[in-house]
């Protein structure tokens, strides 16, 4: 399967990262995708089986991967370390792909698939508009910053 999106609007504001140390662009960048995700979490944890609460106490959106989920992320994934990750669902249990997509015995309990496909959308719209709030922050803190580092010297 693949997915098609057009993105528009994030070359302003790739335009705009570049005012910024690789540090502060970073934080702004994960401190708008998390913004961004997390009603996308908050639908998984909705969308849950609510016979195992380990399951929904367990989705979170995080920079952290288990090391057996990193493990298999590092070979899709080159390195980058000028890029910014972030990661929406399930904690390491194994019971959680199980239920989302069933077993010979049980039957599909899908709470994952059905959260993206209603929130793919908006989330682009809510992360362009959280990476321009956070990176207009960032902007106007370094601005102050190199404002009071002239006066005092």
């Amino acid at each position: 399967m693949s997915v098609t999106m057009k993105l528009e609007g994030f070359a302003e504001l790739e335009a705009e990262l570049d005012r910024l140390s690789q540090a502060a662009g970073k934080g702004a960048l994960r401190r708008a995708l998390r913004t961004a995700a997390e009603p996308l979490a908050e639908r998984m944890r909705a969308n849950a089986p609510t016979d195992e609460h380990e399951l929904e106490e367990s989705i979170a959106v995080s920079t952290k991967l288990s090391p057996r989920q990193r493990k298999a992320h590092r070979k899709l994934v080159r390195d980058d370390k000028a890029s910014v990750e972030m990661f929406v669902g399930a904690g390491p249990l194994p019971q959680a792909h199980l239920q989302e997509f069933g077993t010979v015995s049980t039957p599909p309990q899908p709470w994952a698939r059905p959260a993206w496909e209603a929130e793919k959308d908006p989330i682009l719209d809510r992360l362009r508009a959280e990476m321009k709030a956070e990176i207009d922050k960032s902007v106007r803190r370094a601005e102050a910053r190199a404002a009071r580092a002239a006066a005092r010297g």
